[in-house]
C-alpha cells in the first residue's frame, strides 16, 4: 500500500472497538473477504460461550447484505461471491453440521450439506488456495477423511474425495485438473503427499514418500509451485518444489530449494498468499526473535522482511541466547528441550531461578516461538525452558502415539527427564524451579507433581485438566468423547485403572514421610508407656510429687 502524504485516504472496513461497545465480552472470530474481495463476512462472538453470529457487509459503503446469520461457528468460507458456507455445534458445542447460505434468502432455508452423527468426530471446512474448493473435513483425533464441493458446481453437492477409514489421517488442496493430499496412517505415520486427477481420486500418485526421520506437517500450493512445511528432529524446515507446466506430467517432486533461516531453533507459520503469485509469504520468530513477516520469492530463492512486531521497553534481541538440548527419559529415549536466557544476567552455576513449560497431548507441538510474556521471567534472570515431550507432535506422529491412551506416563516421565537434566547441568535447582502448563498442560504438571513432589519448588496450572477420570467418564461434557482416542474410554476397565494411576486428583499425596510418621508415633506411644509406669509406682509409694507429674503428662 502506498504510504505518505500523498496516499489515499485510509478506509475502515470493519471497527471492532465499535462493535464491541455496550459489549462485557468480544471477540471477532473470522474475517473472510469474497472472492471479489466486493463483500466482507464476519463472525462476532459476544457472551465468550464460542457461539457466533454472522454479519455480511459491502466492503466499500458497510452496508448489511441481509439478514445475519445466528447461533453458529467462526468457520466459515465463501463459496463463490454469493454464498457462504457454515459450521454448527451440538448441545456439547461438537462441530456437527455444514450448512450452505446464500445471500439474500432466509436462514431457516439454508441446506444442510453433512451432518456428523458420530460423536467422536467433528467437522471443519476450509477453502482451496484457488479458490474453486471448498474442502470439509470430519475428524476425530486419530481419523481424517474429506468430502469436496465445486463452488462452480454447487448443484452436485459434497463429493467424498477420502473415505473413513479408521486410523488414516488426509487433507487436501487443489491445483489445475489435480488434488494433492496429504496421507498419515500407522504405516504412514510421518506422512506422504500425494495426487490424483480430479475425475479419478481412487488412483493416487506419490509426490513425496512417507520418511521415518522427517514428519510433512503441511503443505500450500501455488499455480507453479508448492511449499512443503517439515520438522525433522523437532526442527521445522520450509522446502519449495517447482510444479511442471499444464499438461506435464508432475510425478515425485525433486530439487526443492530450503529455505534459510538464521536462529538455531525458531518457528515458522503459514500464511495466506496469492496463488497465481511466486511470492511465499511467512511468519517467523524465534524464542528471541519478534514475530516478522516475510516475501520469499520463490524463483530467486530471496526472502525480504516486510514486517517486525515491535516490542517496547528498548528490546534488543542480541541480548539473549536460544539454546537446544537434549534429556535422556527413563526408557533411553532423548527428549528435545528448547532454552532461552539473558546473557549478562544467567551464571549457568546451579542457582539461577528455572522456569519451565509444557504440554504433550494431542500431537501438538510447541514451538520455540516469540512469547513477550516469558521475558517478564527472563529480564529478571529466569532461564526459561520448553520441554517437547512425548504426546506432542515435535517428532512425528509416533512421538504423539508414544504420548498416549496406555502410553500416556511416558509423557510424565519425559517431563520429570527434562527438569533432572536441567538442573544436573545447572540451568536451575529444585529449590528455584516452577513448572507451568495449561489445560491438558495442567494435566501434565499435576501428575509430576504427585510423581516427583520434591523436585519442584513451585507450580501454574492454567485451567487445568486435573479431575481426568470423572470427566472422561461424563459424556455430555464437551470435548469428553473426542478425548477418548486420545486418553481412552474409561467405561472399559483397562483405561480406567490406567487413567486412574495418574489422574491428579485421584493421586494427590500430601507430602508426608509416612515411614517417619510411622516411627514418631511409635516413640511416642512407648513415652507414654513409661510415664503411666512411672505414675504407678509413684501413686503406690505416695510421693509427693505425683500431682507434679499428673499435671505434666
Amino acid at each position: 500500500m502506498p504510504t505518505g502524504p500523498e496516499a489515499p485516504t485510509e478506509h475502515v472496513i470493519l471497527d471492532e472497538n465499535i462493535r464491541a461497545q455496550g459489549h462485557e465480552y468480544y471477540y471477532l472470530g473470522a474475517f473472510r473477504p469474497s472472492p471479489n474481495n466486493k463483500l466482507i463476512a464476519y463472525a462476532e462472538d459476544t457472551k465468550g460461550d464460542g457461539i457466533h453470529t454472522v454479519y455480511v457487509i459491502d466492503a466499500d459503503k458497510g452496508t448489511a447484505i441481509g439478514n445475519p446469520l445466528k447461533g453458529v461457528t467462526s468457520n466459515i468460507e465463501w463459496a463463490g461471491d454469493d454464498a457462504l458456507v457454515y459450521i454448527t455445534m451440538d448441545e456439547s458445542h461438537r462441530y456437527q453440521k455444514v450448512w450452505s447460505h446464500k445471500l439474500l434468502s432466509d436462514q431457516s432455508s439454508d441446506l444442510c450439506l453433512y451432518h456428523e452423527k458420530n460423536d467422536t468426530f467433528s467437522v471443519y471446512v476450509y477453502a482451496s488456495e484457488s479458490k474453486q474448493y471448498l474442502f470439509v473435513q470430519s475428524w476425530s483425533d486419530n481419523t481424517q477423511f474429506i468430502m469436496y464441493l465445486d463452488v462452480y458446481k454447487q448443484e452436485g453437492g459434497l463429493m467424498t474425495l477420502t473415505p473413513r477409514i479408521y486410523g488414516i489421517q488426509t487433507k487436501a488442496s487443489h491445483n489445475r485438473n489435480h488434488f494433492f493430499i496429504k496421507r498419515t496412517s500407522d504405516e504412514l505415520f510421518n506422512s506422504e503427499l500425494v495426487y490424483c486427477l480430479i475425475d479419478n481420486p481412487s488412483e493416487t500418485h506419490i509426490l513425496i514418500p512417507h520418511r521415518e526421520s522427517v514428519k510433512i506437517q503441511d503443505f500450500q500450493l501455488f499455480s507453479g509451485y508448492v511449499a512443503i512445511y517439515e520438522m525433522e528432529n523437532a526442527l521445522q524446515k520450509v522446502t519449495v518444489y517447482s510444479l511442471p507446466q499444464m499438461g506435464e506430467e508432475i510425478g515425485p517432486l525433486q530439487n526443492g530449494r530450503a529455505i534459510d533461516f538464521v536462529d538455531p531453533i525458531y518457528s515458522v507459520y503459514t500464511e495466506e498468499s496469492q496463488f497465481s503469485s511466486n511470492i511465499l509469504r511467512f511468519t517467523y520468530s524465534s524464542m528471541k526473535t519478534p514475530q516478522s513477516v516475510y516475501d520469499y520469492d520463490m524463483t530467486s530463492g530471496i526472502s525480504v522482511l516486510k514486517k517486525i512486531r515491535p516490542v517496547p521497553g528498548g528490546f534488543e534481541s542480541s541480548d539473549y541466547l536460544t539454546e537446544r538440548k537434549w534429556a535422556v527419559s527413563t526408557d533411553s529415549t532423548k527428549v528435545p528441550i528448547s532454552i532461552l536466557y539473558k546473557k549478562n544476567l544467567v551464571k549457568l552455576d546451579g542457582f539461577d531461578p528455572l522456569s519451565m513449560h509444557g504440554l504433550g497431548s494431542y500431537g501438538a507441538s510447541l514451538s520455540p516461538s516469540f512469547d513477550p510474556y516469558v521475558f517478564s521471567l527472563v529480564d529478571r534472570g529466569f532461564v526459561y525452558a520448553i520441554a517437547h515431550i512425548r504426546g506432542g507432535g515435535e517428532m512425528g506422529r509416533k512421538w504423539h502415539e508414544d504420548g498416549m491412551l496406555l502410553n500416556k506416563r511416558n509423557t510424565f516421565t519425559d517431563f520429570i527427564a527434562c527438569a533432572e537434566y536441567l538442573i544436573e547441568n545447572k540451568y536451575g535447582s529444585k529449590e528455584k524451579l516452577c513448572i507451568s502448563g495449561s489445560s491438558a498442560g495442567g494435566l501434565l504438571i499435576g501428575a509430576v507433581l504427585n510423581m516427583r513432589p520434591d523436585l519442584f519448588k513451585a507450580a501454574v496450572l492454567d485451567y487445568p485438566f486435573v479431575d481426568v477420570v470423572t470427566s472422561l467418564l461424563d459424556p455430555t461434557i464437551p470435548s469428553t468423547t473426542g478425548q477418548w482416542e486420545e486418553l481412552g474410554d474409561p467405561r472399559k476397565e483397562e483405561y480406567y485403572y490406567y487413567i486412574k494411576s495418574y489422574s491428579p486428583v485421584d493421586n494427590v499425596s500430601t507430602c508426608i514421610d509416612f515411614g517417619k510418621l510411622i516411627r514418631i508415633f511409635f516413640v511416642f506411644h512407648v513415652t507414654i508407656y513409661i510415664f503411666d509406669f512411672l505414675l504407678m509406682i509413684i501413686k503406690v509409694t505416695n510421693c509427693r510429687y505425683y500431682n507434679h507429674l499428673t499435671y505434666f503428662v
